[in-house]
């Protein structure tokens, strides 16, 4: 798949080969690219998540000075057919969340996190 036909999402990460491991292992992502230490894409269906270590472009500091930190609430937002064994796969993996799992009009969801402290979000669609 041309890299024009994915939408592309920038993490911050404080160590990129735990990430690749981290989003391969657990979130069936595949290695694009792996120039690390400072940079790494991984790619799940259409979504190419770049993560950017302290060494890339993306994280150096800003001119006043901020350095890029990875975390807040902003997220990738992954879609899951059953929410219930997921959470308890990965739990069994070692992963921790941030809630339990919450319903709303739209679905139930969870967030979890990746080694650096960015967070993911497993959504259950509601029935239709």
């Amino acid at each position: 798949m041309p890299n024009d036909d994915l939408v592309s999402v920038r993490y911050i990460v404080d160590d990129v080969d735990a990430a690749v491991a981290f989003y391969t292992s657990n979130f069936d992502f595949t290695v694009l690219s792996n120039p690390a230490p400072a940079f790494a894409d991984v790619v799940r269906g259409r979504l190419r998540l770049l993560l950017s270590g302290p060494t890339s472009s993306a994280g150096r500091p800003l001119p006043d000075g901020t350095t890029p930190t990875p975390g807040g609430w902003n997220r990738i937002h992954l879609i899951v057919e059953d929410i219930a064994s997921e959470v308890a796969r990965l739990r069994a993996a070692g992963l921790a969340f941030r809630s339990e799992i919450i319903s709303g009009p739209g679905g139930r969801q969870i967030l979890t996190e990746d080694p650096s402290g960015n967070p993911i979000e497993l959504f259950q669609p509601a029935a239709r």
